[in-house]
């Protein structure tokens, strides 16, 4: 007898705004502003959801302020730094709202581009993302490197991410449940949102430069979400280390024919530590690279399999009568 899918109850309201924050002090009053200066307008019943992560300045101060004034907006505080990937998992996963926008709080991703979201979204899409056409402000370098990246991205995965993209675009509860199936720890919410499918389709836009403060994604940080998002969506570093360990292998087996044709039968072998240094030195540096890339695929592995709260709630303002059930992997204390 087949068993009977759940029935999920219809959310309460139309739209729910994930908005992470890290050290945003110098921006929340203004994007409060301009949300409401564009969700108000469009008629819908929508609640502001702030994830505190680990800020040291008076971003929840703020936030906290914003709650008590205003009933539809509410505050994520976590006991520690858990980074913006988990910050936006738990946005989405105590949200309530029919379709979920996902914006960060530094004003580069422009609120008013919402209403143009929502209506893509009911043109019978379930994911509308943003994507950059231009991108001020930003360095040369990081331009360049984040080029690099989707484009590297886009060819190694068996997924379609789309280029030029973050995590600014709007979802449906259809999405939003299915992500919440996937309790990865390390997370590349553009991949798994690419790798549900449905219909998906984007809007463009030019990306202005940060409104205040200083960025919270380092260099280091942009290379962890890099790995992470390659090695949760392709396993052609692997294959490649094998490729390599093929082809040192061969390179070796001929050199080795060569030295004992040169030794026996033409008589003019030339002993010398450079060759042989050489030759070290490229095996070794293959070997490592070869190791690294398995340690950072068993390293991912080792952290979900210890099944660790992705996040820890110090204290929320949502109500846990009203919220959905915790997502696998994380904690309110």
């Amino acid at each position: 007898m087949p068993v009977p899918l759940p029935v999920l109850a219809p959310p309460a309201l139309d739209l729910s705004v994930v908005i992470p924050i890290y050290n945003e002090e110098a921006n929340i009053p203004t994007l409060y502003q301009r949300l409401r200066g564009v969700i108000d307008p469009m008629g819908v019943r929508c609640e502001f959801i702030f994830i505190n992560d680990g800020s040291r300045d008076r971003s929840l101060e703020l936030v906290q302020a914003l709650a008590e004034q205003h009933a539809d907006v509410r505050f994520i505080d976590f006991s520690r730094n858990f980074g913006h990937q988990i910050a936006v998992t738990a946005g989405l996963d105590l949200s309530q709202g029919e379709a979920v926008v996902i914006i960060d709080a530094d004003l580069q991703d422009p609120p008013e581009l919402i209403p143009q979201l929502y209506q893509k979204l009911h043109e019978g899409y379930e994911v509308v993302y943003a994507k950059r056409r231009r991108r001020e402000g930003e360095s040369a370098m990081k331009l360049f490197t984040a080029k690099l990246f989707y484009r590297l991205l886009a060819r190694i995965t068996n997924v379609s991410i789309p280029v030029d993209t973050g995590d600014f675009r709007i979802i449906s509860r259809k999405v939003v449940e299915a992500l919440k199936q996937m309790p990865e720890q390390n997370k590349f919410l553009r991949g798994q949102i690419s790798w549900i499918g449905y219909r998906q389709t984007y809007v463009e836009y030019d990306r202005a430069q940060r409104a205040g403060g200083e960025t919270g994604y380092t260099y280091g940080k942009m290379i962890r979400l890099a790995l992470d998002g390659i090695t949760a969506f392709s396993d052609v570093p692997l294959k490649a280390a094998t490729i390599m360990g093929f082809s040192v292998s061969g390179i070796a087996f001929l050199v080795l024919l060569y030295t004992l044709y040169a030794r026996f039968i033409a008589h003019d072998y030339q002993p010398g530590w450079p060759s042989l240094m050489v030759s070290i030195l490229f095996l070794g540096g293959v070997q490592l690279i070869s190791v690294g890339l398995i340690g950072e695929y068993l390293a991912r592995l080792s952290t979900n399999v210890r099944r660790r709260p992705l996040y820890i709630i110090s204290k929320t303002n949502i109500p846990i009568t009203l919220a959905p059930p915790a997502a696998p992997g994380s904690s309110l204390l």
